[in-house]
């Protein structure tokens, strides 16, 4: 049987949600953004009566001002999106059990088994966007197609509030004339290299010769050329698949430069905390530690080390990190910003190998009191136990999200 995938997404989620909020924001252009007095001043999502205007996400929000005086900047309220996204994931999972998240504002659907029920995969998508559109207010772009790439490349090519499909029998001629990098996962880099090989189409990239993009891009010039093609078969997995974390991380900007490596331990501590929390929660351990700086002229740098012993300590693991901040770092310039990533994650039940040179009572005793503080803050409130040097301290202010990598 054909596989049916459809890729729904929402169009301008950050902005759709705050009008559906708010509906005096209707008809005005309309854009979420960062804090500036936290340096977070940019453009996180707009509106179309704002794209009009030539405003662009991730754009200061002084420039995006400078483009529409009319602009009405709103803050993210991220509690709410996360709950419109719950409520649209409800409804695609009565159309079938194999939905895939793709972020908080898309997701795959195999619906290959849910015909008999609901009518064949344009019959689905129409009645998709139209319940969302109904019940939650936002609209959506629904692609259908034969594969997730193709299922992708069709919401893309249609907003908002649109159906595109794309079957075997018609997507060479809806696409090949597209540019590369209109196909998932052909970013900038790759677009560079495969314009260096007189590849600048989806028909083109199709029809590579295989040798050539082995040799430029290695074996994902082969996967590029089936994606191409119309040959990748990657699955839709359900939302609750068991899928291989390899990494979690927390960075930020501060409200000010960070001048010192001593001004930057608190930070470290404190962007530990919240990392340490999750490692716990997801019961795994860190093998390895990273962490990644931009100076303020927005020049980044990175550095990794693996750990003696794998822990979950977020204080071992702040130590470490800091231990090689101070070591590689060349401070030429004040840092902006910082992120902190606990690495090579495995499960914390695998049985851990000791040596005589490494201190196994000190990260023991580390742990216990780590273990102590999660339990106390998740039972007692956040910040009920912390370390001294992070109280009051406000650089050492963190909000935002966690980083997970590993899909």
């Amino acid at each position: 049987m054909e596989p049916v995938i459809l890729h729904c997404d929402m169009n301008n989620f950050f902005a759709s949600v705050e009008c559906a909020k708010n509906p005096a924001l209707k008809g005005h252009p309309v854009a979420v953004c960062g804090s500036e007095e936290a340096r977070h001043g940019i453009v996180l999502a707009k509106n179309d009566l704002a794209k009009a205007y030539g405003i662009t996400t991730g754009e200061p929000v002084v420039k995006a001002r400078a483009k529409c005086r009319d602009l009405i900047t709103v803050p993210p309220h991220y509690s709410d999106y996360l709950r419109y996204s719950a409520a649209a994931r409800a409804i695609y999972d009565s159309y079938t059990d194999r939905v895939e998240p793709m972020g908080c504002d898309e997701c795959f659907l195999d619906v290959t088994g849910s015909g008999a029920l609901f009518g064949d995969g344009e019959t689905i998508a129409h009645a998709l966007r139209e319940r969302i559109k109904r019940e939650l207010g936002v609209t959506i772009s629904v692609g259908v197609s034969f594969n997730k790439p193709f299922a992708k490349l069709g919401s893309d090519m249609k907003k908002p509030d649109a159906v595109t499909c794309l079957s075997r029998a018609n997507f060479r001629e809806k696409i090949f004339h597209l540019p590369a990098s209109d196909l998932c996962g052909v970013g900038p880099a790759t677009t560079a290299k495969l314009a260096s090989c007189g590849i600048f189409t989806i028909g083109q990239l199709a029809n590579a010769y295989p040798p050539m993009l082995k040799d430029k891009l290695g074996v994902n010039g082969l996967r590029l050329i089936e994606m191409a093609d119309g040959r990748d078969r990657t699955p839709v997995l359900p939302g609750d698949a068991e899928l291989p974390m390899k990494s979690v991380s927390h960075g930020l900007t501060t409200y000010r430069d960070m001048a010192s490596p001593e001004e930057v331990w608190p930070v470290i501590l404190a962007l530990c905390e919240e990392v340490g929390h999750k490692l716990l929660a997801y019961g795994k351990v860190a093998q390895g530690v990273s962490i990644q700086v931009r100076d303020n002229a927005l020049k980044s740098r990175g550095y990794q080390a693996q750990l003696a012993l794998p822990t979950d300590s977020y204080s071992v693991i702040a130590k470490e990190a800091y231990k090689l901040l101070l070591a590689k770092h060349l401070w030429e310039k004040p840092l902006r910003g910082i992120s902190v990533g606990a690495i090579d994650l495995c499960p914390s039940s695998i049985p851990r190998q000791t040596d005589f040179f490494s201190d196994t009572a000190a990260l023991h005793r580390a742990e216990t009191l780590d273990h102590l503080a999660d339990r106390l803050n998740g039972r007692y409130g956040e910040g009920t136990l912390r370390y001294g040097a992070v109280v009051g301290n406000r650089l050492a202010e963190v909000g935002g999200g966690f980083g997970f990598g590993g899909r």
